[in-house]
């Protein structure tokens, strides 16, 4: 209940800064079973969004721990589906959590698989749950406002969801495996953005 109060918060906060942002291939998500939605993280807020237009389907989200350290976030956090997870040091048990999620409820993980704004290199989680949980791999793409500047100045926001990547094919989970499911995420990634806008560059800030 408090994730679905807090998401029409967050939808009404975001269309007084900026605006009604533009939600593209919102038919391409699941509707009847869970899934991973996989994006590169651009700003504060590209999750918001990205959950805004998959509306409905509830998600589950990784947060750094340290947020979880302050009472108001932590109060807000926990009620919005997210659980800590310590980037440094991850602990074997950090992916049970997404994982049983997935298995038992009717809620969906959303990742960023570069596991901040200011990388672009893929990490390896989203193909060992993906493979465990045996439930798709969503793509999309934000592209719009990076600093809060910008956001004011309400530049158009788009959000492109693409087709859920097929592994079915890649057997083991080895190093070669993990490699193979993450070219597949950056090329839907290259491609959405590409039909967004070819001449798209994110630079990071």
């Amino acid at each position: 209940m408090f994730y679905r109060l807090f998401g029409r918060i967050a939808q009404l906060i975001a269309f007084v800064l900026n605006g009604k942002a533009l939600y593209q291939n919102s038919d391409r998500l699941p509707l009847s079973k869970n899934y991973i939605l996989v994006a590169p993280n651009r700003t504060w807020w590209d999750s918001i969004y990205l959950a805004i237009g998959a509306s409905p389907k509830e998600f589950t989200f990784m947060v750094k721990e340290e947020l979880f350290k302050i009472p108001v976030l932590r109060f807000i956090l926990t009620r919005g589906n997210a659980f800590p997870v310590n980037r440094l040091d991850p602990k074997p048990s950090t992916i049970k959590i997404p994982i049983k999620i997935l298995k038992s409820k009717t809620t969906s993980l959303m990742m960023f698989p570069t596991g901040s704004r200011y990388s672009t290199d893929l990490k390896g989680g989203v193909a060992l749950i993906a493979k465990l949980t045996k439930v798709p791999i969503v793509p999309a793409v934000y592209q719009g406002p990076i600093t809060f500047c910008q956001l004011l100045k309400r530049k158009p926001i788009i959000i492109r969801y693409g087709d859920s990547i097929d592994i079915t094919d890649i057997k083991k989970m080895n190093k070669e495996g993990v490699t193979e499911v993450e070219r597949r995420i950056q090329v839907a990634f290259d491609q959405l953005d590409e039909e967004i806008n070819p001449y798209y560059k994110y630079v990071i800030s």
